[in-house]
Formats: structure tokens, C-alpha cells, sequence
């Protein structure tokens, strides 16, 4: 059957609790302080399946989860956390009262969400004669006028929750209305915005929700964003029953282990472990209403998304302002973390006095640090391309923008929480096409490592010639550039740095000599003096064993100038000819060779070994032996534990 989230709108006092009561009979008001006052305070629930008798022509069963809204205006943020996963609104308007100030907010905030279907539901019908109720009906088109509840193609109905009038015909019009709703993606990721905590007796702590995205079974084991808390799902039900699982649509509740009721609160997201990212910074799309004041850069808001609220600093990208009804584009920082998705609506409240400003969406939760000013256009280029929606042209842009350093599937899936085939399926026919260099992927591997805008390896490959290239020409003593200073010096990403190392080589353009880059022919070639010294240098520490001289005592008796003389022991411990320990001690890689067999054999014997015992062993004095051991701790040949080592 499918599942449709109704959800109520209007002013306090216009009957949308007791139009709710009339069509499922459950009363939504659970607070004790509500049934004293007779007010909503907070969000309530309820549900009613659509069958037989109460569905005409051709429409489909379908089970409706209702939620209630507060109507006063001292209780909008708490609206807020409830019209976030609403399919189709009732936007409630008594027909002895009209049009009321909380009736245009909240019609407002459906409009911002961009709530796509609703009825106008004329309450207390039977409270007004005709000619009232039909001038109220007039009064209500004219406020409905363009609006997705325009009533030339949105039905309006007057009831009465008391007398039954009107009540058959609006279950009829909510069965049509619920048949034409687009149902959300169950195959999506799972999320879950929490809007209720508590604890059962017997079941301990319990979540509910309306279920965005995905699907959710019992022995699911979830993360709370933020906090990153994991939780495993004990028990599911959905609108007040049992289930083997809740899907997409739904009305939800959670019994879950390995978390309590304090940790957890209304504002929380439940998703797959490890799928997503919190952000402190999301770049958006806003629109303010016409009767908004001007919102000036670096204003302050109350920022409303699914069941969250958290206050927000707007930082405008052109311009100094947005006028009332204008659009723009700009970067929110949020006071706290918060687990967002490009698409996600949102709501924007003036900070003090807190009225409606207007809302939007969010285009990148994962954006840069921070912005230059040169980087302006280029900014808004790519957040124009991300609102157009087109799933292909955002992935495209959103590899350009990383450059060289690309990105991982994962953390595609995590910047649009789009599934990874969704996004192997968009990127095949770029990847075919070459526009995206797909690394890591190997035969009978369905995923990548990493995915690159083609242009960015190519200049990455141009970048790793010219700067070997200047390397050499001012080292021409050194064999070549070692691959991670090399690296480093591009901040290239690992996995693209080798991959693009390996094109160089194979196009000839760079060589490589085990851990040493060089262009092709233009290795280390050494004056007759130089290798000679070359060879005095390497024989005197081999020879020397661990009782090695102080290296600028054997470059003193050297040929060779002293440049020319540091450059030879470069090139030599380049090549790991030799180790150095310490900035004085320099070893014949042989000879530290021997010191890890000796190490060895003599574990056989003990695995505790202490300075002395060292000293005895090899026949060095201290000034050699400590620093072999810590360099035999670095090296986790030893671990140092009191005055003695451990042997590994």
C-alpha cells in the first residue's frame, strides 16, 4: 500500500486538530498542558488507510500518515520540524474566521518547501450560513491565486468536524490527491530525521520519524548525525504497527539499542555508518518573500531544515543584501553540525523579532574552507550548474572543481547521497569518453578508487615533467626527484600521482629508478674525481662497520670540494646506499643489515636487551649505542620499555 504524509496548515483555533480527530479518530494532542489549554503545542501524529468505500474511480488503497501542527505563532519553530516530510498539505481555514496571520505564514513556508500538493479545507462550515461561506470561498481563491493550491486546479472543500458535512467528499479528494504524489525513493540511502525521543518500559529508548529516504529493518545498525553514535534497530513499526521494515514515506518509529534517551534529540539524522558528512558550512539557494525585510551580508538567522533548528550566519556571495522577494546565492555557517544534502529545503527566520524570512535550498554541503575573491565567478558558475539539477552536469562540475585531487566514489556518494551505481551509471559514458580518468579500476572490479576530470591529469602530467626538469637542472649531482618530495611538492593526491607518474614513463616523457624520478637519459653522470670520491665515501662506512668515522671527517679528505662533496652523500643516501641514524651518524646500509640478523639471533635467547647487553653484543661504546637503539626503535626492530628493549 502505498504511504502518503499529510500534513496540517493554518492558524490556531481554525480546527485542524479536530478535522484530523473527525478523519482517523485519533486525538494528536498527547501533551497534558495541550488538553488543559486546548491549543497544539507540539507536532502530532495519527494515520488512516484509504479503502474500498473511501476511494472512487480509479484510485489506488493508500495509508496516510497525518501530521499535526501547533497553528499559534509561538510555536512555528515546532511546525517547522514537522513539515519538512509532508507529501501533501491540508491547508486549514475556518470559515468563520478567513484569512488569519498564521494562515499566510504557514502557506509561506509550503511554498518555500515547495510543497507540491495540498487541499484547502473550509473548517466550521457549520458555524456560517451560505452567503459567508461563500464569500470567505472568494476571499480564499483570491489569496490561492498562482500558487501550487490555485483553486483552477487544486480542490477546495468546506466540512465540519462536528456535524460529518463535507468529511466523505475531502476522503475521496485525499485518496485522488495522495494517487497523484510522486512516492520518495526507498532504494535510496537511508534517511531518518528524528522529531520524537522517549523511552518505552520494556523496549527502553524509541525514535520516530518521517522516513525521507531508504528503507530500515530491524538488526539495521544506523549512525546518529551528528555525534556520529552508532545504534543497532531492535524493533520497527510503522504508523503505530509492527513492521519487517519502513520504507520511504512512512511514518516510523525506531526501538534502538546502544544509545540513550539523552543522546539522542529532535534534529538528529539517522543514516548508514559512515555514508555521510556533517557540515558546518553549506552554499544554498535563497529566496526571500516580498513582505520580508532586506536580509544584509553577514546577518544572523534561524535556520529550519527537515526536524533541525540551528542559528546561521549568512554570508552573501555579490552583493551586500538581498531585497524583499530577491534570489541569491550564499554560504550559510551553522553554529552546529548538521548532516545535509544538495536538495534539502530549508527555512529562514529573522533572528530577533522571529518571523518568516523566506528559504531555499541547498546546493553543497561539502563546500572549500574558504573562498578568494578571485574565485568569485568561477563559484557562481559552478552553483548555477549545481541548481539546474541535471545529475551529470553536477557530478561533472563537482569533479572539475577538486582538480587533480579528484574524489572517491564514497566520498561522491557522501557529498550528494546519490547510491554508487546511481553514480557509475551517470559517469560511464563520460569515463568512455575520456572527461573522466577512472583510477584504481581493475578487471573484475566494478569500482574505481577515484574519479578525476580528464583535463586535471593532463596538467598534472605537465606539472610532473617541468618540475623534474628543474630539479635536475639545479641538481645535477642527484640522480633525480625522490617520488614523495616530488609528490608533496604538487600536493597530488597518492592514487592520481601514481597513476599519472605511470602515464609519463609509459609515454616516455620520465623515468624511474626505484624510488627516483628523472627524465629519460639524464640520470647522475660523474666527473672521473667525483666518482672516485663517491667510492671512498661508500667504502669508508662499509669497512667501518658501527664504529663509523664523523662523516665531515671523511669528506675533509676528499678531492672534491665541499659542495660537490654533500652532494655526493645526497646521492648516496638517496639511493640507500647509505642510512643516516642521527644528523652526525651516518651507516653503510650493510652494516645496519647486520645489526637487525644480530638482533634476531638474539631474541632467540631473550627478547629483553639493555644498553649494556648492546654494548657487550656489538662492541660499540655509547656514543654509538643509543642512538642505534632508537634509530632500531624507530625502525620498530625494539620497543624501548623502562631501561631496556623490547625485541620484536
Amino acid at each position: 500500500m502505498k504511504s502518503v504524509i499529510v500534513g496540517t496548515a493554518g492558524h490556531i483555533d481554525h480546527g485542524k486538530t479536530a478535522l484530523v480527530r473527525a478523519l482517523t479518530g485519533i486525538d494528536t494532542d498527547r501533551l497534558e498542558e495541550e488538553k488543559r489549554r486546548g491549543i497544539t503545542i507540539d507536532l502530532g501524529f495519527a494515520h488512516l488507510d484509504l479503502a474500498g468505500d473511501d476511494v472512487a474511480g480509479d484510485s489506488p488503497p493508500v495509508r496516510l500518515g497525518f501530521v499535526d501542527v501547533p497553528g499559534h505563532e509561538r510555536f512555528v519553530r515546532n511546525m517547522l520540524a514537522g513539515v519538512g516530510g509532508m507529501d501533501l498539505v491540508l491547508l486549514v481555514i475556518a470559515a468563520d474566521a478567513s484569512i488569519q496571520p498564521q494562515t499566510r505564514e504557514h502557506f509561506d513556508i509550503c511554498r518555500l518547501l515547495q510543497v507540491q500538493r495540498g487541499i484547502t479545507v473550509l473548517t466550521k462550515a457549520d458555524l456560517v450560513d451560505s452567503e459567508t461561506l461563500d464569500v470567505v470561498r472568494m476571499e480564499v481563491e483570491e489569496f490561492l491565486q498562482n500558487s501550487f493550491l490555485d483553486t483552477r486546479q487544486a480542490p477546495m472543500v468546506a466540512v465540519s468536524a462536528k456535524t460529518g458535512l463535507g468529511m466523505a467528499e475531502l476522503k475521496t479528494l485525499l485518496a485522488a490527491e495522495a494517487a497523484r504524489v510522486t512516492a520518495r525513493d526507498s532504494s535510496a540511502l537511508t534517511r531518518l530525521p528524528v522529531d520524537r525521543v522517549f523511552s518505552m518500559k520494556g523496549f527502553g529508548t524509541v525514535v520516530t520519524g518521517t522516513l525521507v529516504s531508504g528503507a530500515v529493518k530491524k538488526d539495521d545498525e544506523l549512525e546518529a548525525y551528528p555525534g556520529g553514535l552508532r545504534v543497532r534497530v531492535r524493533g520497527t513499526q510503522v504508523h503505530g504497527h509492527a513492521a519487517e521494515q519502513a520504507v520511504a514515506g512512512q511514518r516510523t518509529a525506531l526501538n534502538l539499542a546502544g544509545a540513550a534517551v539523552e543522546e539522542l534529540a529532535r534534529g538528529t539524522m539517522l543514516g548508514p555508518v559512515g555514508a555521510f558528512r556533517t557540515a558546518h558550512k553549506i552554499d544554498v539557494a535563497l529566496s526571500l518573500l516580498p513582505s520580508a525585510k532586506a536580509l544584509k551580508n553577514r546577518a544572523r538567522v534561524h535556520f529550519h531544515a527537515h526536524t533541525m533548528e540551528v542559528v546561521a550566519e549568512v554570508v552573501l556571495g555579490e552583493g551586500r543584501q538581498v531585497a524583499p522577494g530577491g534570489r541569491a546565492f550564499a554560504r550559510l555557517r551553522l553554529a552546529e553540525p548538521a548532516l545535509l544534502l544538495p536538495g534539502d529545503r530549508f527555512i529562514l527566520r529573522q533572528f530577533s523579532p522571529v518571523v518568516t524570512l523566506g528559504g531555499g535550498v541547498v546546493l553543497d554541503a561539502s563546500p572549500p574552507p574558504k573562498l578568494k575573491k578571485s574565485d568569485g565567478a568561477a563559484q557562481q558558475e559552478f552553483l548555477s550548474t549545481l541548481n539546474t539539477g541535471d545529475p551529470e552536469r553536477v557530478l561533472l562540475a563537482r569533479l572539475q572543481r577538486r582538480a587533480e585531487a579528484g574524489l572517491s566514489l564514497a566520498e561522491l556518494v557522501s557529498e550528494t547521497g546519490w547510491r554508487r551505481e546511481r553514480i557509475e551509471k551517470l559517469l560511464a559514458e563520460p569515463s568512455q569518453a575520456g572527461t573522466v580518468v577512472r583510477i584504481g579500476v581493475r578487471i573484475g572490479v566494478r569500482i574505481g578508487d577515484r574519479l578525476v576530470f580528464g583535463s586535471s591529469v593532463a596538467e598534472l602530467e605537465k606539472n610532473l615533467v617541468r618540475r623534474v626538469g628543474e630539479f635536475q637542472s639545479s641538481h645535477p649531482l642527484v640522480a633525480g626527484m625522490g617520488k614523495e618530495a616530488l609528490r608533496e611538492e604538487l600536493t597530488a593526491v597518492p592514487e592520481v600521482f601514481a597513476y599519472a607518474l605511470q602515464r609519463c614513463v609509459v609515454a616516455g616523457k620520465l623515468a624511474v629508478a626505484g624510488e627516483v624520478v628523472h627524465l629519460p637519459g639524464q640520470g647522475v653522470v660523474l666527473q672521473d674525481e667525483e666518482a672516485a670520491s663517491k667510492l671512498v665515501i661508500e667504502s669508508a662506512f662499509s669497512e667501518a662497520g658501527l664504529k663509523v668515522p664523523a662523516l665531515g671527517e671523511v669528506l675533509a679528505g676528499l678531492k672534491v670540494d665541499q659542495a660537490r662533496a654533500r652532494k655526493l652523500v645526497t646521492l648516496l643516501l638517496r639511493d640507500k646506499i647509505l642510512v643516516k641514524v642521527t644528523d652526525e651518524l651516518v651507516f653503510h646500509r650493510t652494516a645496519l643489515e647486520g645489526l637487525r640478523a644480530l638482533m634476531l639471533a638474539r631474541k632467540n635467547q631473550s627478547a629483553k636487551i639493555d644498553v649494556s647487553a648492546f654494548k657487550n653484543m656489538t662492541g660499540v661504546s655509547r656514543k654509538y649505542a643509543i642512538p642505534l637503539l632508537e634509530y632500531m626503535d624507530r625502525e620498530r626492530i625494539t620497543r624501548r620499555v623502562g631501561n631496556e628493549r623490547m625485541i620484536l
